[in-house]
């Protein structure tokens, strides 16, 4: 009997790992290929759109690319001594360029950015800046005496750059200066940073309230015969066949002065008629709605897994002398751990991105962070401090993954 050595081989005399290789990679291709449209779909509108706006946190050239010859003359000048003759000039012929081509607000909105009040000095001595003559400097001087504050130059300097952090710097309540230092904000201008704390502080709690009110519904809805919870599902979905804008408005109806809980507290006792509960435009009106627009995100994932413990483990532990409490904390409860995991990941991350609500019910006290990246985009048009208010709140986020990653493990989190 003799015996055979070499690799093995396939039916066609192709040697079997390279078959299954071959095999293997067709497979994996015909998987890309279904999934590339979605793929494809995901990148241009998701991600693309997502990258070119948070470019925009360091990236700015108005100043650059409408005011080029003072930029150069910026870029070599010290941003602490006094500004020169060169420099001078080189600034009053952008401003005339600028005036002519119609573009001076563009850069009289970028200098004020840094320095409040550049954007009426700039658009003033553009008017006149065609017909200054030499020397330049005692012209700007005597044109408006702010143009001897060296901050506004400082600030020139600042913007003159296209590439820039100032506006992450401003994000977190700090600001460049001229020669490229990061300083603190004044103190009146310090309000992103507390903004940030709120807003992380508010998701914290709407996740806490979720989770308190929730659970017990996941716990009754996995323990109820089918037929029974199917139907008080319907219930916990109810919410979502209705606009978030409606269930937002209705909770302003409710919350009032003389709205329906306060009623219901002067008919029980609770509070006077001239002492009523101030429950809207506030931060107690902002965790109410919230709590209830998300408590579904946190009840579907708890049934979804309470549904799958084997209700003989409970049984077991009983019939071994366990206490209803000690079944309960020591069986039935670490098995939902993967539950509250998902739900509290999922209501948490939602709450911290929330916009309607707060901006509707929670008036100036309950503002969160995504309130002020929408004021910068439609009101106050520094879409640069947005994208830069954006970036950092996903920056938390990723942060907050990663640490719930390192504690609790991504793998222990399931949805069913």
């Amino acid at each position: 009997m003799t015996e055979t050595t070499g690799p093995l081989l396939a039916a066609d005399g192709t040697p079997l790992k390279r078959k299954l290789a071959q095999s293997l990679f067709r497979s994996r291709a015909r998987a890309f290929g279904l999934t590339l449209p979605l793929l494809a779909f995901i990148i241009v509108v998701f991600v693309i759109p997502i990258a070119q706006f948070l470019t925009q946190a360091v990236v700015d050239d108005r100043y650059s690319s409408l005011m080029p010859k003072s930029t150069i003359a910026l870029a070599e000048w010290d941003g602490v001594s006094e500004p020169s003759e060169a420099l001078a000039a080189a600034v009053v012929a952008d401003l005339a360029l600028a005036k002519e081509n119609k573009t001076i607000g563009k850069v009289a909105t970028r200098v004020n950015r840094e320095k409040s009040g550049a954007r009426s000095l700039f658009t003033k001595t553009a008017r006149r800046a065609a017909k200054m003559e030499a020397p330049f400097l005692d012209a700007l001087y005597e044109r408006d005496k702010k143009w001897r504050d060296i901050e506004i130059w400082q600030g020139m300097k600042v913007a003159s750059k296209k590439y820039t952090a100032a506006y992450l710097a401003a994000s977190v309540d700090r600001k460049i200066t001229a020669d490229g230092k990061i300083v603190r904000q004044d103190e009146q201008r310090r309000i992103h940073i507390t903004l940030f704390q709120k807003t992380i502080w508010i998701a914290f709690l709407v996740t806490l309230f979720t989770f308190l009110l929730g659970y017990p519904v996941a716990f009754l809805l996995s323990t109820l015969p089918m037929r029974t919870s199917n139907l008080l599902l319907i219930l916990v979905l109810l919410p979502f066949w209705t606009s978030l804008l409606v269930r937002t408005t209705a909770w302003i109806a409710m919350l009032q002065g003389e709205g329906v809980l306060n009623d219901l507290f002067v008919a029980f006792g609770i509070a006077g008629d001239d002492a009523r509960f101030s429950m809207i435009y506030n931060l107690t009106g902002t965790l109410i709605a919230m709590t209830h627009i998300l408590l579904p995100f946190m009840i579907l994932p708890l049934y979804s897994v309470m549904k799958t413990i084997p209700p003989s483990y409970t049984r077991a532990a009983k019939s071994m002398g366990a206490t209803d409490w000690t079944t309960f904390w020591r069986v039935y409860f670490p098995q939902s751990v993967p539950g509250i995991g998902a739900g509290a990941l999922l209501v948490f991350i939602l709450a911290i991105s929330f916009y309607i609500t707060p901006a509707l019910v929670g008036g100036q006290d309950g503002q969160m962070i995504s309130n002020f990246i929408d004021y910068h985009m439609r009101g106050s048009l520094n879409w640069n401090l947005a994208a830069a208010l954006g970036g950092v709140l996903l920056v938390i986020v990723l942060f907050l993954f990663w640490v719930y990653d390192r504690v609790v493990g991504i793998d222990n989190m399931k949805l069913g």
